[in-house]
């Protein structure tokens, strides 16, 4: 981000806080939401309409009903935190009318099409947490859960996260912006783009096959998003092959992490995959791209 914006971190949270459950984008399954819900519930006062169970086409519900929703969750001074029950599609389309300038200093989790939320807020400077929705909550192993609620409920830097594999080497700081690649994507032309000046930049997705990752990252490229980052985190991309393929989606991805130059690694258990370890996006981080090393030099919550 720009010098002048100084990022706003969320309050931490307490046990049996109230928090926000709301479904801005897809409708979900519902033993897997409830799993997550009831870890939730367990350390915190989660609270939810009944419309929230609603579905209409691939949306959880109309824009109204999930725009309203997500409004009042984001403005509830009361309330400590904001969790989305799952991604799917739908977020982007809430983004105008949403009182982004006005919300509370909550935490939002989530992440895939929560990601168009992610940004708009990082376009304000404001914190907030990519992690495991309700629906994949409930199937990560303790460590990931407990790792999300040591991010709310502490100032302090969580641990630091390593991949598998180094695309360029190098070291680089800056604050971790961005999420689903496909979602940042969408967002360029847009208002709700953070300008992502000297940022680290994280991309994770799901389902492209690895021309479509190719024409996506190049719309990145012609759009000079890789002037303005310092590195690049890449994180799972998930069920992304090809049916007979002679080349992976990680030939090329690295072969495009390459062209930009920049420090970048991969490998690293964010996104879609069997685990999701949640990361505080606008925070600083350290890209240790050679040693395929993320080290977090903040924490995401203040006091």
């Amino acid at each position: 981000m720009k010098a002048h914006v100084r990022w706003q971190k969320p309050l931490l949270l307490r046990p049996r806080d109230p928090v926000h459950i709301v479904a801005p984008a897809g409708p979900f399954d519902r033993p897997g939401f409830e799993a997550g819900l009831a870890l939730i519930a367990q350390r915190y006062s989660p609270q939810y309409g009944p419309d929230l169970y609603e579905a209409w086409r691939y949306l959880a519900g109309d824009d109204r009903r999930r725009r309203e929703e997500l409004s009042r969750a984001l403005l509830d001074s009361r309330a400590r935190a904001v969790f989305c029950a799952r991604g799917g599609y739908g977020s982007m389309r809430l983004l105008p009318d949403l009182p982004l300038a006005d919300t509370a200093p909550t935490s939002l989790v989530g992440f895939s099409d929560i990601t168009a939320v992610h940004l708009a807020l990082q376009a304000l400077g404001r914190v907030s947490i990519h992690g495991p929705v309700l629906t994949q909550l409930g199937k990560q192993p303790p460590d990931v859960q407990e790792r999300l609620f040591r991010l709310l409920e502490s100032p302090e830097p969580p641990p630091p996260l390593s991949g598998s594999a180094t695309y360029v080497p190098g070291v680089v700081e800056g604050p971790l912006m961005g999420g689903n690649l496909s979602l940042v994507t969408r967002l360029l032309g847009t208002p709700y783009l953070p300008s992502l000046e000297g940022a680290v930049l994280l991309l994770e997705d799901i389902g492209e096959r690895p021309y479509r990752l190719d024409r996506m990252w190049t719309h990145l490229r012609l759009a000079g998003v890789f002037h303005r980052v310092r590195g690049i985190v890449l994180g799972d991309f998930t069920d992304c092959e090809e049916k007979n393929p002679t080349y992976s989606s990680a030939d090329v991805l690295r072969s495009l992490a390459e062209e930009t130059g920049l420090p970048c690694a991969a490998g690293f258990l964010i996104g879609h995959g069997t685990l999701n370890y949640p990361v505080p996006l606008g925070t600083a981080v350290r890209l240790d791209a050679g040693e395929a090393r993320l080290t977090f030099l903040e924490g995401a919550v203040r006091e």
